[in-house]
């Protein structure tokens, strides 16, 4: 029960924190309630006008012997207004009279329609904006946080947050801006307008409002679980479909489309199971609101019909509070309505928010110092670092963990799969930081440098080359700004990839299509080193950079990579140990811990783990062949 407390306050949070972004059109919210003010003021007035025609046409009262006081009464207000209108009846004729109310009407009738379009004019910003501001948050906040958060998310969850569940605000909660700033003042002036004609009958009305209250009420709880849930089934679904779209050569080779066909059903049925309850949940509050209108109306019409007989109230001025009551039903449905699309956009605006306020853990310190260059070395000293499932113990993948790099040198990380070569390398530019102990270059910790400094010294290239669906020239010169032309081609030329640049259509204005498809492995490789290059950053780290490439590619990605390391410190995470045999010194790890340190010929001369490596892969090959 506490935690489902938790929830709804989280989710209620959510909703205001959406409106929270209309303080930034404070003149957009003045004016959109003054013209829907306005607008509600003439439409009323249009409907006020009803009582005198009914009253020149059927004599339904007679005017006043002599003028009245003007009083704020309903009785002083109605005989006032009488007096005058029979008396500009009995000097200028019946016809002209009607046609100055008929004028009189046309005049509200295209002031409020014309109000009521400016209150619309004035929310478009308003909603547009809101839902600009709340993409831009999210999408900043998806590129701040640490690679950690989203280890353990399903990305088909993800992008069903930012495009599904930001569509359901669009269309749950700011959609819902003008019920909410119109129709309470709808109902606040039509409902002051009865009591004024009528207190009595307006508390008839009163009488049915309890009881529409809390069956709402109900219908609102169970359409915010209802859509809680249907979210969670989008996410899994969208889960499914995007890992089949990333993995279907897999599915085919395999022959398990129509398994995976069933997995989607599974999930699509689920989810349209789930909408389907709330789309009629949702449609329920309306029809609900209009029947006990209704009732109060069939109230209203008994007990104002004995008050027009028994002489407590005109025929007129009843009819003028029906047409009244009648015109309050919609904006009170429009309301409930509008409840209820806030609380199928409550679910949605949370899991947003889960996001949005997910720990920003690699944080930068006040006063964060400048990294200007690299001048002596990079130190872990006593380094731990453990991942943790939710409610699962840490794992260590690195265990106090010491390792010194000097300026210059070329170290290579080798050692068996789940050893913590990788996490050792993305420690250095921190995309995660370590539980205990600290990484210092040039002595300065790196918790105390600017983020953006450090990561512009550090170059990564990881056998995952990742590229944009933009042109080859836009991919090398990625996060640089105004590179001449003449540098990218030579960034190229170093990672030898110019060659078959400049055989492509357009040369390197070539798109290379979602995740570099148009491109070959080795080729998208070299566009990753050229990229590097062209960045020129002091310290590389080059992840397994050619295991996945055949021997041909790598001998030219490897020539590339030779060219990049050159007068640079750098970090090879090695799969093929025959090329660090250079290496200045050469890291055996295993289970997060270095068991061997030294040169290509110390370590085979220690007849340790590092030459049981050598001679396992040096094996495997002999086999292939």
């Amino acid at each position: 029960m506490k935690e489902r407390g938790k929830t709804y306050k989280t989710e209620k949070r959510a909703i205001w924190r959406v409106f929270s972004y209309l303080r930034y059109y404070p003149k957009e919210i003045a004016l959109n309630i003054v013209f829907n003010l306005l607008s509600i003021i003439f439409n009323l007035l249009s409907f006020v006008l009803i009582v005198p025609v009914i009253e020149l046409f059927f004599g339904m009262a007679e005017p006043p012997a002599a003028e009245p006081a003007l009083g704020f009464s309903q009785k002083e207000l109605t005989e006032w207004a009488f007096y005058h209108i029979y008396l500009i009846k009995e000097e200028s004729g019946l016809w002209h009279c009607l046609f100055i109310f008929a004028g009189a009407y046309l005049v509200c009738s295209l002031l409020y329609n014309a109000t009521r379009y400016l209150g619309l004019f004035y929310l478009s910003p308003i909603r547009n904006g809101v839902l600009q501001r709340l993409r831009d948050d999210l999408y900043h906040r998806i590129t701040i946080l640490p690679i950690s958060f989203f280890a353990g998310k399903r990305k088909g969850d993800l992008i069903s947050r930012m495009s599904a569940d930001l569509a359901d605000i669009e269309w749950s909660v700011v959609s819902t801006l003008q019920s909410l700033v119109k129709d309470p003042i709808n109902v606040v002036v039509f409902a002051a307008t009865l009591i004024f004609i009528s207190p009595k009958l307006f508390l008839l009305f009163l009488v049915v409002l309890p009881p529409a209250v809390l069956l709402i009420g109900k219908i609102g709880a169970s359409l915010k679980r209802n859509s809680q849930k249907g979210q969670q089934k989008l996410g899994e679904m969208m889960s499914t479909y995007k890992e089949t779209l990333d993995n279907l050569e897999v599915v085919k080779a395999y022959q398990r489309e129509d398994y995976r066909q069933e997995v989607f059903e599974r999930a699509n049925g689920q989810y349209s199971q789930r909408m389907m309850k709330v789309a009629r949940r949702r449609e329920a509050g309306s029809p609900l609101s209009e029947v006990l209108g209704t009732i109060g109306l069939g109230f209203i019409l008994v007990m104002g019909g004995m008050s027009v007989l028994e002489g407590e109230i005109e025929a007129s001025v009843f009819i003028l509070f029906v047409i009244i009551f009648a015109r309050l039903i919609p904006p009170v449905q429009a309301l409930v309505k509008a409840y209820s699309s806030l609380q199928k956009g409550s679910a949605s605006a949370a899991r947003i928010y889960e996001i949005i306020d997910a720990d920003e853990r690699i944080t930068e310190k006040p006063g964060a110092v400048m990294m200007k260059g690299f001048e002596r070395a990079i130190e872990y000293r006593n380094v731990t670092f453990s991942y943790q499932d939710e409610g699962s113990e840490p794992v260590n993948v690195l265990d106090n963990l010491s390792l010194r790099i000097e300026k210059g040198s070329k170290v290579a990380i080798v050692g068996p799969s789940g050893a913590g070569k990788t996490t050792l390398a993305d420690l250095l530019p921190r995309f995660y930081d370590p539980a205990q102990g600290e990484i210092l270059i040039d002595g300065v910790p790196i918790k105390d440098m600017n983020i953006n400094s450090l990561r512009s010294n550090v170059g990564v290239v990881s056998q995952n080359c990742i590229l944009f669906n933009d042109t080859i020239e836009h991919n090398i010169a990625f996060g640089l700004e105004r590179v001449d032309k003449e540098a990218i081609r030579n960034a190229a030329r170093l990672a030898h990839a110019d060659d078959f640049i400049e055989q492509m259509p357009q040369g390197y204005d070539t798109m290379v299509g979602d995740h570099g498809s148009a491109l070959s492995g080795g080729q998208r490789q070299r566009i990753s080193i050229a990229r590097a290059i062209l960045r020129n950053p002091p310290i590389m780290i080059l992840d397994e950079a050619t295991s996945a490439l055949d021997n041909e590619s790598q001998q030219a990605v490897q020539a590339a990579l030779d060219n990049m390391m050159k007068g640079r410190t750098t970090i090879v995470i090695a799969h093929r140990l025959s090329t660090i045999e250079n290496a200045d010194m050469i890291v055996v790890m295993e289970r997060g811990k270095i068991v061997e340190k030294g040169t290509h010929k110390s370590l085979l001369e220690a007849n340790g783990m590092y030459k049981s490596l050598l001679e396992m892969q040096n094996f495997a090959k002999i086999n292939t062949k």
